[in-house]
């Protein structure tokens, strides 16, 4: 085996463990994106036995592939667009999101094909300008109340923009935008069941928010929101559960005055042993990351050196190295860095270097 994800399954179930030590709303598992890259079917699986009573996902075909694996929660599906097969979603009990009236007479339609009633989720946009009712919310109500016994209303949602800046104001102008919205709905006498506001970074910051469910999204994986703002994993009491290792493929002594790989973008100032790691951007490596990503092997960190490739990587393991072909070398995870430094170093955040990690690269789940 070149490469590894080792999954910490136990790590998933501590960090739901936290969440619920600071609320009484119910727990939606975020597990869109493969699970934040983490394996879709074991993290739902260890989620619901946590505690969480919901499994959200963004795609219709993410929330089949639960089903399929037998998985009969209540699971919301959000970003289904216009000429999804909603009739499918409503054979498999799929809760879905509704965030304009095109959408909202397709889903109808699909009721009205399979004579299954839909169970929705009202979205509102209190602020992020992205999904959701906006300026046509009050044209939309109407049309709602009109079709009330066509449908079950379940919940009603909307998205913070900024929650993992806990002191912005515009958090506090969402909130009041969301109750003014959720006062305009029951003022038809639709009233959901479900209220749903809060995701990871208002979770753990902001109890206001919390409502009947909060979204547990990043922070179930144990990864900070936001570092710079709200600190690191560790700080907020979160067990990172990724842990990303491979195989040292080469391990060689190269002069001082040598150029290392595409391009040469770095020189050799002095004589050093340097070790290839395969793996690339073709796994989710970032390309762009700099020296200040590192490895660790056999407890001594080792930065990357040039440009990353598609299947592999160069590290400056250093004269003294200890290292030989075949060594395990932690990326980041438990034994490594925390992942937010290889995000530092491309420029990015934790969210999208645990996310791109390719499909060919093994999850191993340890439980």
């Amino acid at each position: 085996m070149r490469a590894k994800a080792e999954i910490d399954l136990s790590a998933i179930a501590e960090n739901i463990a936290l969440i619920q030590s600071k609320t009484t709303a119910q727990i939606l598992a975020v597990v869109k994106a493969n699970a934040y890259g983490h394996g879709l079917v074991p993290v739902a699986e260890t989620a619901l036995s946590a505690g969480a009573s919901w499994l959200g996902v963004a795609l219709l075909e993410e929330a089949l592939e639960l089903r399929a694996a037998g998985i009969r929660s209540p699971l919301i599906a959000w970003l289904t667009p216009p000429g999804e097969d909603f009739a499918t979603a409503l054979r498999n009990g799929i809760d879905l999101s509704i965030p304009s009236l095109v959408i909202f007479h397709e889903l109808l339609s699909a009721a009205k094909e399979t004579g299954i009633t839909p169970r929705i989720h009202l979205e509102v946009d209190t602020g992020m300008s992205r999904g959701g009712f906006l300026t046509d919310w009050k044209s939309f109500l109407p049309e709602l109340v009109k079709a009330k016994e066509q449908i079950h209303l379940v919940g009603f949602w909307s998205h913070f923009a900024r929650a993992d800046e806990p002191e912005q104001p515009s958090n506090a102008v969402q909130q009041q935008n969301f109750e003014l919205r959720l006062n305009e709905l029951e003022a038809t006498g639709l009233i959901p069941e479900y209220v749903h506001f809060a995701n990871s970074a208002a979770a753990l910051t902001n109890p206001k928010s919390h409502r009947d469910i909060v979204r547990f999204g990043i922070a179930m994986y144990g990864l900070s929101p936001d570092v710079t703002s709200l600190g690191g994993s560790e700080i907020l009491g979160l067990k990172p559960a990724m842990s990303l290792k491979a195989r040292l493929h080469l391990v060689k002594a190269v002069a001082a005055g040598n150029a290392i790989g595409y391009g040469g973008t770095a020189v050799l100032d002095e004589d050093t042993v340097l070790g290839v790691i395969p793996m690339g951007y073709a796994d989710g490596i970032p390309r762009n990351a700099t020296s200040q990503a590192v490895v660790v092997v056999n407890g001594q960190t080792a930065p990357v050196i040039g440009r990353v490739s598609m299947d592999q990587f160069v590290v400056n393991l250093g004269l003294n190295t200890t290292a030989k072909a075949g060594d395990w070398v932690t990326i980041f995870g438990s034994d490594g860095v925390p992942v937010d430094i290889w995000a530092k170093a491309a420029g990015t955040i934790n969210y999208e270097i645990v996310t791109r990690i390719a499909a060919r690269v093994p999850r191993i789940y340890l439980r």
